[in-house]
């Protein structure tokens, strides 16, 4: 395999730095860290910046350097956490999404849930009769390129997890939105698909 030019090393470079921003500062906007990269780095912000799938790779690369076990610990842990509120919430068809499904999350950054029901108010009736508190939010999602939708949303605590449940009409199962990472369908896991990544 050939070595990497100089603008394959540019791109990796503002990656890794990308992904140190982000693990080090709590970013989360891909573009916002990768900005900051290359203005550290002293490299043109409108040179050709690598993709959020790389930034992303770079990131649980990171994250497997410097965290090593405590990051594995912790990703492990909170997804039990998340497997046991969804299989409280089986009747609404719950899928993990998001950076602790892709295994980048920050120790103290939320689970989040996509959640289906014809009734955002289903959710909330679920949560009052197990009394756990929780507030309301908006979530706006892309659903194509140049079109996104708003969606209600249950944040609430679980074992000192913090769970966001998004909201989707049933026939929302169909199709998820477009991932903020490479503009292809969300991954979702269902219970099944949770229970198989902590097995392995």
């Amino acid at each position: 395999m050939s070595p990497p030019n100089g603008n394959e090393r540019s791109r990796l470079s503002v990656a890794q730095e990308a992904a140190r921003i982000m693990a080090d500062h709590g970013v989360t906007d891909f573009h916002a860290a990768k900005r900051k990269a290359a203005e550290r780095l002293g490299l043109d912000q409108h040179g050709t910046l690598p993709s959020n799938i790389e930034v992303e790779a770079a990131l649980i690369e990171h994250r497997r350097i410097y965290e090593e076990e405590d990051h594995f610990e912790s990703l492990r842990r909170r997804r039990g956490l998340a497997l046991e509120v969804m299989h409280e919430m089986v009747a609404f068809e719950p899928r993990l999404v998001g950076p602790l499904l892709a295994g980048t999350a920050a120790s103290d950054a939320p689970a989040n849930l996509h959640v289906f029901s014809d009734s955002a108010e289903d959710i909330a009736w679920f949560l009052e009769a197990r009394g756990i508190e929780h507030r309301l939010f908006e979530r706006r999602l892309r659903v194509r390129r140049d079109q996104s939708c708003a969606y209600p949303g249950y944040r609430f605590d679980w074992n000192a997890l913090t769970i966001e449940a998004t909201v989707f009409a049933y026939d929302g199962l169909r199709q998820a939105p477009l991932s903020p990472v490479d503009g292809k369908p969300m991954r979702r896991a269902s219970i099944k698909k949770v229970k198989r990544l902590l097995a392995s």
